[in-house]
């Protein structure tokens, strides 16, 4: 299977050029701030009926404007927590986080982040199309404008022609896609994915990290991608937050700027690519010296 570049893809119509052009200057005519997410002693404690259970501890952690920051640890170490805290899904029992400048309950509001959940949750009985569209329509956003970001999107992740088909009618990848075009739908400055690809084959799975790469060049968004794996994190990411076993604790940040940012599979065979992984292998050992 192969995918266009995103790169390459034009706007099918004059009227969607209008559309891109017009949010586009909406979001411009506001001064934006280099830094997307920044959070200081974050923490957040689960009650249960025996003990309390600790999720996060004190993460402290910055994501500028443009990065594609991965998530790596263990199960179970806060990854999707802080994902979901981001997202205004989860309350912090203490510490302080800021979203574009504001909380993140007002940044849901504003509708700043689009979220890929690790299942494509798509409804069976709405086609293509209709899936991508229906944010949309809960957002009251007119018919045309809504099936033009829809087909806009659905191009933009190599799916045009797939419009009346339904999910069942899907592999597990396309699926992921159409899931991922439908975040896409809501324009918004802020792509927050919880391991959408971990589901998948080895082989569909390099082809759609390819495809994310492209895809995150072409549309410019912040992205924060949440992940077990090792090389999918490294081949993704401007930068890579490691984390500790519960509670979760940052254990390091690394900055993945000695790879070009556009990425071929083949990098995966280079010095530089191993050097990082093996860093992140490293950290991701020191965790498991934390008690729980």
């Amino acid at each position: 299977m192969t995918f266009p570049n995103p790169l390459d893809v034009r706007e099918a119509s004059a009227s969607r050029q209008g559309s891109d052009r017009a949010a586009s200057s909406a979001k411009s005519s506001s001064a934006k701030s280099p830094v997307v997410v920044e959070a200081r002693k974050l923490s957040l404690i689960y009650p249960t009926a025996d003990r309390p259970v600790t999720a996060l501890s004190e993460v402290d952690l910055t994501i500028a404007r443009g990065d594609f920051v991965s998530l790596i640890g263990p199960s179970g170490c806060g990854k999707t927590t802080l994902l979901r805290v981001i997202a205004d899904l989860e309350r912090p029992t203490s510490g302080h986080i800021v979203i574009e400048g504001m909380t993140p309950e007002q940044a849901r509001l504003k509708r700043l982040y689009g979220y890929v959940f690790q299942a494509p949750a798509l409804y069976p009985w709405r086609t293509v199309e209709r899936n991508v569209m229906l944010p949309l329509e809960i957002m009251g956003v007119g018919r045309a404008e809504r099936q033009a970001r829809a087909r806009e999107q659905l191009e933009r992740v190599g799916l045009s022609g797939f419009e009346r088909k339904f999910p069942w009618q899907l592999s597990g990848g396309m699926q992921q896609r159409v899931s991922i075009a439908r975040a896409l739908a809501l324009q918004p400055d802020l792509l927050l994915m919880d391991e959408p690809f971990g589901a998948l084959d080895e082989i569909t799975r390099d082809h759609l990290n390819l495809h994310l790469t492209q895809l995150w060049r072409a549309t410019g968004k912040t992205c924060v991608f949440v992940t077990h794996s090792i090389a999918e994190a490294v081949f993704l990411s401007t930068r890579i937050v490691v984390m500790s076993p519960r509670p979760g604790r940052i254990l390091d940040v690394i900055d993945c700027n000695s790879l070009p940012r556009e990425r071929t599979l083949d990098i995966r065979e280079s010095p530089e690519f191993a050097a990082i992984a093996h860093r992140v292998r490293e950290g991701l050992k020191e965790g498991h010296s934390y008690d729980d």
